[in-house]
């Protein structure tokens, strides 16, 4: 294919129920191929600097990339990109499932949403078919009934359905975009941006993937997925358990976040929530995504508590409902991922806000008085399914810990503030910085809030030099061996910018980090070359995808710094510092002068000024230099 293909873009706008197909030329698109990179462009075309995320003002961009519908392993994913209610930047945040290829089978590459329907309607997609539908009968309803009622109205049990569901219409600012009622776009609150503009969900009709530009091609990746996975132990334990077989291995190590971060150690506590323990009990199937073969989501059953529909918990909510509050019931853990899948809400921030406010609660800045009676302590995983549907519907306690833990603190007072485990107003995942300095350098920095799948993890360096990661992380320019994962220094910073623009372009191709990252080993950088040549006919190369990684994490820059963020926001919290209390990894800690300078060598090596602004040169040699009209 000597010309990249144009893009088709959906303008719908909600205030007139106006709507509109858009070309973009491929000339343009292979500049930011997808995702939120393509997001981004659109929206920073026309949204000004300073507006209010919950406005009419504000767009909501879904977007797949030139790979999605392919059929091929990891690369169904869908980004939303808007400016973020929770963190006051830009919103990005991705999601996986059968949606987003059918998204694009359907034709389309990105749908832009402006402005706010009176009424509640939904979207319906069926090819050049496109209509706004009344949703009053659905507002209101739990994810799971809803998209049983839509299914039922169209007369159509294959349909993909994104959606929010209460939270989302009550502007929590956490508020998750769920597909599938199980896979959600959790992160940085675009629920509550969907709920604002009273649109309840995007639906599309199944159609038959996409066919490669080169079949044969095509087959030498897709021929051998069987072998590929019984060959690779990381990605067959994936399989088996999921995210959450790490769980008692960050454990071990004593970095585990335990009591709202306070600790890394769960003792022996950890074994009763991790992967392998829910393989055994409660796990009853294992779920996939559109042409995926590592069917690693979960499906759990507890008989008479938890649904299969609503699918079962990964690390980071077993972590956040788990470690992070003390509780060591998996069956009270599932309970709080299904209430929070049925009703929209991000179940990192959610987790880590119930942590916070259990913490106020021992402190006795909060008391039972404060939390209409209930008794929101440490280890009483029983309070989750009515404490998360006062989130949702921001019921008494539930409408302040619907602001999240940062603007609750801020109500608080300054003891609480110390409490709010937080960068950019976003709760931190569970992947401790003190464990991982240059993921703790990406949380800080990052233009999104803190995120564990915005760079590559710290114990890669640490593998031999002839491991596979080891080999992967070479083609991406990084040769480095580290004895100790936890040393933060120059070299550790090229590591994150590296890992970071890797992620960032997978991002934008909307491809699945566990298929395709360097660390997972399904597929790796020179594959994906492959892919993109054998799957649409693009010549590419590893230097043109980590451009587009390195344009998108630019593009997000400008965006904040339009609204005047810069250094003073790049800050992690400050209990990240304090030496760790118990457990294996009692007495270490992050030094805070070493954090700072690793902050000041990446604002350098990426080519920014000492305030975090992108350099005009940098600008010019991204081909970004129509961002300083913007």
């Amino acid at each position: 294919m000597s010309v990249f293909p144009d893009a088709k873009i959906l303008d719908i706008d909600l205030s007139s129920g106006s709507i509109e197909t858009k070309s973009l030329s491929g000339e343009i698109y292979r500049l930011y191929p997808g995702g939120s990179s393509l997001g981004l462009y659109l929206a920073l075309q026309e949204m000004g600097a300073g507006i209010d995320p919950l406005s009419p003002d504000n767009m909501l961009i879904f977007s797949v990339s030139v790979l999605t519908g392919l059929p091929i392993s990891g690369q169904s994913r869908l980004t939303i990109t808007t400016k973020s209610p929770l963190t006051g930047t830009i919103g990005d945040s991705q999601s996986g499932g059968f949606f987003p290829a059918q998204m694009k089978i359907n034709g389309y590459d990105a749908i832009i949403f402006r402005g706010k329907s009176e009424k509640p309607v939904y979207l319906y997609i069926d090819g050049d078919k496109v209509e706004l539908k009344d949703a009053s009968s659905v507002w209101g309803k739990v994810t799971g009934e809803a998209e049983k009622m839509i299914k039922k109205e169209l007369d159509d049990e294959q349909l993909e359905i994104a959606q929010i569901g209460p939270a989302g219409e009550n502007m929590v600012k956490y508020a998750s975009i769920m597909n599938m009622s199980n896979r959600a776009n959790g992160r940085n609150g675009t629920g509550a941006v969907m709920g604002s503009k009273h649109l309840k969900a995007v639906v599309v009709k199944k159609g038959k993937a996409r066919k490669a530009a080169d079949q044969e091609g095509f087959k030498t990746l897709t021929g051998n997925v069987k072998q590929r996975i019984t060959e690779n132990e990381g990605i067959d334990a994936l399989g088996q358990f999921g995210t959450d077989g790490e769980l008692n291995g960050h454990n071990r190590e004593g970095f585990l976040p335990t009591r709202n971060f306070s600790s890394g150690f769960f003792g022996d506590s950890a074994k009763k929530i991790t992967g392998t323990t829910m393989a055994k009990t409660i796990l009853t199937g294992r779920d996939t995504c559109f042409s995926c073969a590592i069917r690693c989501k979960r499906v759990v059953e507890v008989e008479g508590k938890v649904d299969p529909f609503y699918g079962g918990p990964e690390y980071e909510t077993c972590a956040a409902f788990g470690s992070y509050c003390l509780t060591e019931n998996l069956e009270d853990i599932a309970v709080a991922n299904q209430y929070c899948n049925m009703y929209g809400i991000d179940t990192i921030s959610c987790g880590a806000t119930i942590a916070f406010v259990m913490e106020c609660m021992e402190k006795g800045i909060l008391s039972k008085d404060d939390t209409d009676g209930m008794d929101i302590t440490f280890g009483n995983g029983a309070v989750y399914p009515e404490l998360i549907k006062k989130i949702a519907l921001r019921d008494g306690i539930g409408d302040m810990m619907a602001e999240g833990s940062y603007r609750m603190a801020e109500k608080l007072g300054p003891e609480a503030m110390s409490l709010s485990v937080s960068v950019k107003k976003q709760e931190l995942p569970a992947h401790m910085p003190q464990y991982k300095p240059a993921m703790g350098l990406i949380y800080a920095v990052n233009n999104f809030g803190a995120d564990h799948q915005s760079c590559e993890h710290d114990p890669f360096l640490t593998m031999p030099a002839d491991a596979k990661e080891q080999v992967w992380l070479g083609m991406l320019g990084i040769n480095l061996l580290y004895d100790d994962q936890k040393t933060l220094d120059d070299g550790k910073v090229r590591f994150a910018i590296a890992g970071q623009k890797f992620y960032s372009m997978m991002d934008t191709l909307c491809i699945c980090q566990f298929a395709w990252g360097p660390s997972w080993q399904l597929y790796g950088p020179a594959d994906l070359v492959d892919a993109c040549n054998y799957g649409v006919g693009w010549q590419t190369s590893i230097q043109e995808l980590m451009d587009i990684g390195e344009r998108r994490i630019n593009m997000m820059r400008w965006f904040n710094v339009r609204d005047g963020f810069s250094a003073k926001d790049d800050v992690l919290p400050e209990r990240i510092f304090d030496p760790m209390p118990d457990g294996p990894s009692e007495g270490h800690q992050m030094k805070k002068e070493e954090f700072e300078e690793a902050r000041e060598t990446y604002y350098a090596f990426m080519g920014w000024d000492q305030e975090g602004k992108p350099t005009e040169a940098t600008l010019r040699r991204l081909s970004l230099n129509w961002l300083m009209d913007k």
